[in-house]
């Protein structure tokens, strides 16, 4: 029992095959880590104020949750930091709670993720529907693209927890000269973002962006709300206090930033897997490393983390090949909060608006929103309801809704799939053969479809012996089991003889035990073989006599 405990603890620690190769990649890894960190710097901050609980904690976040998931997750390209998914969960926690119960929210939650993780029921997040991750991040989007609204117009946010309604309610105050200047930041960083990319694909737009308005801004002494001043150095590590009233009050809160974390991080790990072939991931040991990311976040003072897709990607794109990506991408932001404090700190708040609102745009491509309409209707409705319930009511509730409406729409087609198919008697026809149904089930017989068969079939009321044809049925379930056996003791009931033929050996044990066997009148009347089961069926044919005169005729 010891050796098997101490093998599944391993199975969740660093090992030296996660830097297998890293002699002949150290180079690309180290480029491809300063690079990421670059670009997530503006991220990191704008996320950080995003969030309510500032720049200071999205920097926090970005650099000790990148280097602890990058050690103990279970992707060697995943980039973890602060995302504009959590941004939008944590904003009404901290509203409604202040900034105060931040580390403890980091430290239910990461302990809730090392717990799915060690459990492993980390690979649940495959069985979310394409239509639900599409919609649910189209729905983030425009939730991130909403509330950099305020800071866009140089207003105050509404007291709302809704995004779009706390935008609206910002254009109340308004001051038209301060409009004018941060629209005018807004405006010149999404230009930059868009022509950079142009000029050269490896050009970090944002970061060009972030600097040139930045020091636009200074020399035009523009009358705009900045980041303010910023530690020259990490704070040192706190125990966050707890007690049974505040865990309880944020046990909720910490249990949607968990799902959250767990959905965003290993679908980020599902994308990156699928654009390199630097290895796969270990769904559970991501979720574990996650969670001590987040742990450790909130001991330093900053946010829960999750794997970051956009992030990732540019990790991934860049060459990256081990975990030393990663943690470089963290150690280039370290070095940046020790050398350029004071640079950071003037930065327009407008200017992280910008790189959000473009971030945001780009979060989904136009052709997946395409594509998504043009595979089915089905798809297009799930994918609909999902991005319009992230937006006005919840992300985690948009993710359960839209699974469960994408499990609605594959029920319905998996009840039409069922069905039942009368078919002609092999070989020459005989007297009598009118007398006897042969009926092909197809498809699937479960409890959606189970009362439409019993219908159909009960409605035959012309025959004297009814043969079912099992063979062809892919599923069934126990409801499907109890119909067959109902069908047959109603038509025998009726006076007509059932056979079955053809039980598939994985339906046999079921119908054996629901009583589908017990229901015919004569054990018998089972066939392997559909020759067989017509040859007997016509010997419970009755052929009524002909007249005399007609048989004198």
């Amino acid at each position: 029992m010891i050796p098997n405990i101490a093998r599944r603890v391993r199975a969740f620690l660093p090992s030296r095959s996660d830097y297998r190769g890293l002699k002949r990649s150290l180079r690309g890894d180290l480029i491809a880590g300063f690079t990421v960190g670059i670009v997530a710097l503006p991220l990191a901050l704008a996320f950080g104020v995003s969030s309510g609980a500032g720049a200071e904690s999205g920097l926090i976040t970005a650099i000790v949750a990148g280097i602890v998931a990058g050690v103990f997750g279970g992707s060697n390209l995943q980039v973890s930091g602060p995302t504009g998914a959590m941004v939008v969960v944590l904003g009404p926690i901290i509203a409604a709670h202040g900034v105060g119960v931040l580390p403890v929210v980091c430290l239910m939650a990461g302990l809730l993720l090392v717990a799915v993780g060690v459990t492993r029921i980390g690979r649940v997040v495959s069985l979310i529907p394409w239509p639900v991750i599409e919609g649910f991040t189209l729905g983030i989007a425009v939730i991130i693209f909403l509330q950099q609204v305020p800071a866009a117009i140089g207003a105050p946010a509404g007291a709302s927890s809704n995004a779009a309604v706390a935008a609206v309610e910002s254009l109340a105050h308004v001051d038209a000269v301060t409009a004018a200047w941060t629209l005018g930041l807004v405006a010149a960083v999404a230009v930059i973002m868009l022509v950079a990319p142009r000029l050269h694909p490896r050009l970090p737009g944002s970061i060009i962006a972030v600097v040139l308005v930045t020091t636009g801004a200074v020399l035009l002494g523009a009358p705009v709300a900045r980041i303010g001043a910023l530690p020259s150095a990490l704070p040192a590590p706190q125990f966050p206090s707890l007690d049974p009233g505040t865990i309880s009050s944020l046990l909720a809160p910490a249990a949607m930033v968990a799902a959250l974390a767990g959905i965003e991080s290993l679908l980020s790990a599902r994308v990156a897997s699928s654009m390199s072939d630097a290895g796969t991931y270990d769904p559970d040991r991501e979720l574990v490393g996650q969670g001590l990311a987040s742990i450790a976040s909130g001991l330093f003072g900053g946010m829960p983390a999750t794997g970051a897709i956009a992030r990732t990607a540019v990790n991934a794109r860049s060459g990256a090949r081990t975990r030393v990506a990663a943690i470089t991408h963290s150690l280039v932001l370290l070095l940046i909060v020790y050398a350029a404090s004071t640079v950071v700190a003037v930065i327009p708040l407008a200017t992280l608006a910008g790189v959000l609102m473009v971030t945001a745009t780009r979060m989904l491509p136009w052709s997946t929103v395409t594509t998504v309409f043009r595979s089915s209707r089905a798809d297009a409705v799930v994918f609909v309801v999902t991005a319009i319930v992230t937006v006005s009511v919840d992300l985690i509730y948009a993710v359960v809704i839209g699974i469960l409406v994408a499990a609605f729409f594959s029920l319905r087609a998996l009840a039409r799939s069922g069905g039942v198919q009368r078919e002609p008697l092999p070989g020459p026809a005989q007297a009598g053969d009118d007398q006897i149904a042969l009926l092909r089930l197809d498809g699937a017989l479960f409890f959606a479809t189970a009362e439409r068969v019993l219908g159909q079939i009960g409605e035959i009321d012309d025959t004297q012996v009814v043969i079912l044809r099992l063979s062809q049925l892919q599923l069934l379930d126990s409801t499907g089991a109890h119909t067959v056996a109902e069908l047959v003791t109603t038509l025998e009931r009726r006076g007509i003889t059932v056979l079955v033929k053809g039980i598939r050996p994985e339906h046999l044990p079921l119908t054996t035990r629901v009583g589908v066997l017990a229901a015919l009148r004569h054990p018998n009347h089972l066939f392997d073989e559909l020759d067989a089961a017509v040859a007997h069926a016509r010997t419970h044919v009755v052929v009524p006599a002909l007249p005399a005169r007609e048989s004198r005729a």
